[in-house]
């Protein structure tokens, strides 16, 4: 929080890198504190938990290009979601690939 200072625009790095998902939610609820300080995001990131983001913009960059995508439509939301509907049937199934 120290390093957000003033109104502007940052550009993170997936800044989801070794954070447990307690901390991702911790995280999610410190960016809405700073959206609401008037600060932007532009954000790289792969974590289901963090692109849950409210009225967040979710641009997905694929073969074709880059097109604006809703939360569920992403790759990340759709593995994560089929993971742990079935945690077990889902790791059985990469194990005998």
């Amino acid at each position: 929080m120290e390093r957000f200072r003033g109104q502007g625009l940052y550009l993170l790095d997936e800044p989801e890198a070794a954070l447990s998902p307690q901390r991702q939610l911790a995280a999610l609820v410190h960016i809405f504190d700073l959206v609401k300080r008037d600060l932007q995001f532009i954000i790289a990131i792969h974590s289901p938990i963090l692109m849950g983001y409210l009225d967040a913009w979710i641009y997905e960059c694929t073969e074709q290009g880059i097109a604006r995508v809703a939360y569920e439509e992403t790759e990340h939301f759709k593995v994560t979601r089929a993971f742990l509907a079935n945690p077990a049937a889902h790791a059985a199934d990469l194990v005998r690939r």
